[in-house]
């Protein structure tokens, strides 16, 4: 996603390359939909995966190559719609969610929809104003790889997807909601690589490798559901401690 604001002024040209990683993203999206509808739902998963790599690398590519454009930036919140939107909402449907009696399937994945347009119209006018470190609300990608990494498990556990549609409608409706939100998430634009990190980081690294090599995909899940969880645990930790103080 082209989410840092551009070093070099925006011109109304348009590139090739930013633009054909967002096409790629875009193509994810589009076959994660037709995936879907043919019951391959792992692969659909592991395809909204895909586009989340091209969504960031796309902003870097611009940003790196001093490619930045108008056109790219409204190409690639469009693309994201698609992507980390429709598509997310369309696999989680056709995998649990049509087996809710009534509306309340479709209910909960419009409301994921809705959700992620919602945060990406409010993300494109508030780009100049906000911090820079944070997100206002839980970003499209991470709510795709939440609701995503949920139906990638559920399938590599060969799980009945009809009997836990009522937790899938749950974790649906909840990153829908949590992208419209006003919680604040760590954007990680800030953290450098170079910079040194306390020794304890270094074995929590060890161990989520050695669970990435174990399973894959639940490690994958368990990452974004934590980042998930991080801004509802710090605004109820904050408003605690505030209420604990004499």
């Amino acid at each position: 996603m082209n989410t840092d604001e551009p070093d070099h002024p925006r011109t109304k040209a348009i590139y090739l390359l930013p633009n054909l990683l967002t096409t790629a993203g875009l193509f994810c999206g589009f076959f994660a939909i037709i995936a879907a509808t043919q019951g391959k739902f792992e692969m659909a998963a592991m395809s909204v995966f895909i586009a989340m790599v091209f969504d960031g690398l796309d902003g870097r590519v611009a940003r790196m190559t001093h490619t930045q454009s108008a056109f790219g930036v409204q190409y690639d919140s469009l693309s994201d719609v698609i992507a980390f939107g429709v598509a997310p909402a369309i696999v989680v449907y056709l995998w649990a969610l049509s087996g809710i009696e009534g509306r309340w399937g479709w209910i909960g994945a419009f409301v994921y929809v809705a959700g992620a347009a919602l945060r990406l119209a409010r993300f494109n006018v508030q780009v100049d104003t906000t911090d820079k470190n944070f997100f206002v609300g839980l970003a499209s990608p991470a709510a795709a790889a939440l609701v995503m990494g949920m139906v990638w498990v559920g399938e590599e556990s060969e799980l009945v997807a009809a009997h836990i549609a009522g937790w899938a409608w749950v974790v649906t409706v909840s990153a829908g909601l949590l992208m419209v939100s006003s919680l604040p998430y760590y954007s990680f634009k800030g953290f450098d690589l170079r910079r040194r990190v306390s020794y304890l980081s270094v074995p929590l690294i060890i161990v989520v490798f050695a669970l990435a090599v174990r399973d894959f995909s639940m490690t994958l899940w368990a990452v974004f559901l934590i980042y998930a969880l991080s801004a509802p645990a710090y605004v109820i930790s904050r408003r605690v401690m505030r209420l604990s103080r004499p």
